[in-house]
């Protein structure tokens, strides 16, 4: 068994798991986010038990979807996917309890229920914008990463990926747009 201090990159993790298919690359990498993961499930769901099942349930999920898309950049991709995750699973118990206070409450506010609409349409666009992310070309995905998941600042994205000033901002904000218009079409198709 090879040591994991010896791949020091994700990428290079990554890049050996889409060559031999082998999970044992992919599982290096999720011991090496389970603390985050672990951190981004106990920050939505305050529940250390509920979030420990998430990490268990996010790490399957991961095993599924990796195979099905490119990752370039696994600690954002894993990080919208957790959070995408609790985000489900936090809208899954308010419309559990929603449904039982309806039965009790003949009376049911609209005005809660309006604010739970508009966190659920909130929580809907996250969703299309993991989904939009895979469709952009790789370097305005990797740059649009950067610079919103990660708060890199231009210098650092430059640093990072060795493009131009330029190049950066015409990534990030071609990126933008495309995101915009993928996230469109998903809602549309999703509404229609």
């Amino acid at each position: 068994m090879i040591e994991q201090k010896k791949y020091s990159s994700d990428e290079e993790l990554l890049n050996n798991f889409y060559k031999t298919n082998d999970d044992y690359w992919l599982g290096i990498l999720l011991q090496r986010y389970s603390m985050l993961l672990l951190g981004v499930c106990m920050k939505y769901l305050n529940d250390e038990e509920s979030a420990k099942d998430s990490v268990q349930e996010i790490f399957l999920h991961t095993l599924n979807e990796i195979k099905k898309h490119k990752v370039s950049y696994f600690k954002g991709w894993i990080y919208s996917v957790s959070k995408n995750h609790c985000l489900i699973k936090i809208r899954k118990q308010k419309h559990a309890v929603l449904k039982t206070e309806e039965l009790f409450d003949d009376k049911h506010d609209r005005g809660e229920d309006n604010e739970l609409q508009q966190k659920l349409e909130k929580e809907n666009i996250f969703e299309h914008l993991h989904d939009s992310l895979d469709e952009l070309n790789s370097e305005q995905r990797r740059c649009v990463e950067l610079f919103y998941l990660e708060n890199k600042s231009y210098k650092e994205i430059e640093q990072i990926t060795g493009f131009s000033t330029l190049q950066v901002k015409s990534f990030i904000q071609n990126g933008k747009r495309n995101l915009k218009q993928f996230m469109e079409k998903k809602q549309q198709r999703s509404n229609g």
